[in-house]
């Protein structure tokens, strides 16, 4: 009896479940859910038997993916209302339900509302409610032939000035050069050649140039960039019988070498930095910073693209603007760089390897970063060829090599810093004077073969001024050891050190040691700049800032709009010595005996260091080489500081090869004002 009961409530349900009629809502809001996940199976699967007759499956897939695709879809978004109370439908009827799909596009949320309409089929297996199907329903207002069409709208890009307005990295024209094959005469291999050495692209490219298969004879084909004012270039050129110039939209580098490694360059974007900044918005035809500031600010230099997103017919006719999206262009920079003082560095040290840096150093403005030897940027905007870049990347003075972001041996300009610290801890007491053999050369008995030496001097009696004006780097190793290596580590990160400086590019952090003093022999070389001990120019000079502001080591400033004098860090010294190291430094110039003396400069008093780093394998290698330095200052309502590093000086006079250099500076900036 239970079981008879049992089969009977089964077969209730049942009869129930198989009288219920399909209802449209429910294939609808199917529709709307597969097309949420972009499930373009389910939604076909979903259309009326006449729909499918009219579209394939593959061509709605297709349809759906090609537009989205070309409009860069996402966060898609379906929204609609189903009636609140339920309805009954006769077969012949057609029931519609709106809704409304947003979606991001190119050109900014774009939001399209329609209908649809469903119809009922009986089949003899089921019935069923299905879409009627057309492709308005991609995007409202789209016909049968009809496709979506995008279109990017570039920003101008971001420009860049010098604090007087001068364009470091600017927006300009430059012209491209190539040749008309039909203009071309019987000296054209000699064309060949010829252009191949004025715009430094191989006759080998130049020929595979010209026998691409789009090439007709009265096609130009291009080769490669010549600057705007490089009328030099542009006059040996243009009589050259086939060569055509056009002028393009480009970026241009107004100082080129000059600063080149500051600015960096901007070029096509590969097909990696695509990958990685798909998100981003970016296209195979964009820029982007390479190096330099152009890449340190290529977030705000690019601006933001602004798209338009339109339906065309079969024939390419647009029929309606879906959405617009005005760009937004780059921000522009006005630096604190002085084109005036980045050129006077420049041609001072252009035919040497160094790095140099200026500052003024009561405001932290940062006036000129150079790196020698350079390149003309203008070369990569569109791209050098394989050989040229080649030939620069693997050139023995490596100009591609930003020396200004890279740290070196100080060698004797560190001293202000050991006599500062030694200064503030106790153990150097200025007027103090401790015995240097008169041979020039002192070690510690425990020290084995590790000695240290100074330049011959006649003292053997030496205070703090005797030692800075001439350099004593005995005087310097006994003052570190009496510091002590961990007092002298803690105190040196007051200067900065070990810490990366707060700079819009990137600059190594300067470093005492690699990882702490590993013998007392190492920790007496540190006191003089040896060691293991590495500065930036651009830290080296900022680390003088103290002894001009009384004690505070001030922030790099590299924007106009920024506020100057900032800290960096704060009571690194006392005003006291401070003042006595000044007074010092002012005798490396005025001293008969400082090592600066032979270019004091008229009419601009100046205080400093020299400095000569070596770079040898040991005490008694001969073959070493040195790198030279010196850092200076006008000391009469301080305005400029520069520091320089000249690689390799060893035969040419050590760190006096660099201290002229220096002085033309001050006498290039400050006597001409």
């Amino acid at each position: 009896m239970r079981r008879t009961l049992f089969i009977f409530i089964c077969l209730i349900f049942t009869l129930v479940g198989c009288s219920e009629k399909p209802k449209p809502e429910t294939t609808f809001e199917s529709y709307m859910k597969a097309w949420e996940k972009q499930d373009y199976a389910k939604m076909y699967s979903l259309l009326s038997e006449e729909s499918k007759k009219q579209i394939t499956e593959e061509t709605f897939a297709e349809g759906y993916k090609k537009n989205y695709e070309e409009i860069k879809m996402s966060n898609f978004k379906a929204t609609y209302k189903l009636p609140e109370e339920e309805k009954e439908y006769k077969e012949e009827d057609k029931p519609t339900f709106d809704y409304s799909v947003t979606m991001d596009t190119l050109a900014g949320p774009l939001e399209t509302s329609y209908k649809a309409e469903l119809v009922y089929e009986k089949g003899e297996d089921n019935e069923k409610w299905a879409i009627n199907w057309n492709p308005s329903m991609i995007v409202a207002g789209m016909q049968e032939g009809d496709t979506l069409s995008a279109t990017t709208i570039k920003p101008e890009r971001g420009e860049i000035f010098d604090k007087t307005g001068q364009g470091l990295a600017v927006n300009g024209v430059i012209q491209q050069v190539g040749l008309v094959p039909g203009w071309m005469k019987e000296d054209a291999e000699e064309v060949k050649e010829k252009l191949s050495e004025l715009i430094n692209v191989p006759v080998e490219k130049i020929n595979a140039e010209l026998n691409k298969s789009w090439v007709t004879d009265d096609s130009f084909v291009p080769l490669g960039t010549v600057a705007d004012d490089d009328r030099e270039k542009i006059e040996a050129i243009r009589p050259l019988n086939g060569t055509k110039f056009q002028e393009k939209k480009a970026r241009v580098y107004p100082l080129k070498q000059v600063a080149a490694h500051l600015t960096g360059y901007v070029g096509k974007v590969t097909a990696d930095e695509l990958e990685k900044k798909k998100e981003e918005g970016y296209t195979a035809q964009d820029v982007i910073g390479k190096t330099g500031l152009e890449r340190a600010l290529e977030k705000e230099l690019r601006g933001q693209h602004g798209g338009e997103i339109v339906i065309k017919s079969e024939d390419g006719t647009t029929k309606d603007i879906l959405a617009k999206n005005e760009p937004v262009d780059g921000k522009d920079f006005a630096l604190t760089i002085d084109a005036t003082v980045q050129s006077s560095l420049y041609h001072q040290m252009r035919k040497d390897a160094g790095s140099a840096s200026a500052i003024n150093p009561t405001t932290g403005e940062v006036l000129a970063l150079v790196s020698t030897p350079s390149y003309d940027p203008n070369e990569f905007v569109f791209g050098v060829s394989g050989e040229r870049y080649n030939e620069l990347l693997n050139a023995p003075s490596a100009p591609l090599r930003n020396r200004f972001s890279k740290t070196y041996a100080p060698g004797s300009t560190f001293k202000p810093i050991t006599a500062a610290i030694g200064l503030e801890t106790g153990a150097i007491d200025p007027a103090e004077k401790k015995s240097v053999p008169a041979n020039n050369r002192w070690q510690k008995e425990s020290w084995g073969d590790h000695y240290v030496t100074r330049v011959k001097s006649p003292l053997t009696q030496v205070n703090l001024q005797d030692a800075l004006v001439r350099s004593d780097n005995i005087y310097f190793a006994k003052a570190i050891l009496n510091i002590g290596g961990e007092a002298f580590l803690q105190e040196s990160k007051r200067f900065g050190f070990d810490e990366k400086i707060p700079f819009p590019l990137g600059i190594e952090a300067s470093q005492i040691t690699n990882d702490g003093f590993t013998s007392e022999g190492q920790l007496a070389d540190t006191g003089y700049g040896q060691g293991q001990a590495e500065m930036s120019s651009l830290h080296l000079g900022l680390t003088y800032t103290p002894f001009i502001t009384k004690g505070k080591l001030l922030k790099p400033i590299l924007f106009t709009d920024g506020e100057k004098s900032q800290t960096w860090k704060e009571n690194v010294i006392s005003e006291e010595t401070a003042n006595t190291i000044v007074k010092d430094l002012v005798q490396v110039f005025e001293s008969p005996a400082g090592t600066a003396n032979d270019v004091k400069l008229a009419g601009v008093n100046l205080a400093g260091k020299t400095g000569t780093a070596e770079l040898k394998k040991s005490k008694d290698d001969k073959e070493g080489t040195e790198n030279g330095w010196f850092v200076a200052w006008n000391t009469e309502n301080p305005s400029l500081l520069v520091s320089m590093m000249i690689e390799d000086v060893k035969k040419r006079g050590g760190s006096h090869y660099v201290t002229p250099k220096v002085t033309k500076v001050f006498e290039d900036i400050l006597v001409a004002e």
